[in-house]
């Protein structure tokens, strides 16, 4: 008997199957953590920043400034890629200045 008759198999046919698994097994496990998580309050400790055993010294995000930059490199320009390097060059300067300080060091 002549499968291919009733059900059309392509090269694609796999894609809504590995779609559909991969849609389950993310709900699967999306659910499993939200049944197994604390219900109860979190404790102030919890929701304290904490990094590498000392307190955390400013915004976190503030670290993200060069990225809205370098994925807008096409659209800014010499005149924007040269000022981006500018700053580069002066967060590297305080860098290294901090670093012969000693202030980054671990001890």
């Amino acid at each position: 008997m002549n499968f291919e008759a009733f059900l059309p198999i392509s090269e694609f046919t796999p894609l809504p199957l590995y779609l559909v698994i991969s849609l389950l097994l993310s709900l699967i496990l999306n659910s499993a953590s939200f049944a197994f998580a604390s219900k109860g309050p979190a404790s102030p400790e919890k929701l304290s920043a904490y990094e590498c055993s000392s307190d955390l010294l400013g915004d976190v995000r503030s670290l993200t400034f060069l990225f809205p930059r370098a994925v807008s490199l096409n659209k800014i320009g010499w005149f924007g890629f040269r000022s981006m390097m500018v700053f580069v060059r002066i967060l590297t300067i305080g860098f290294l200045h901090e670093w012969k300080k000693g202030a980054l060091d671990w001890e």
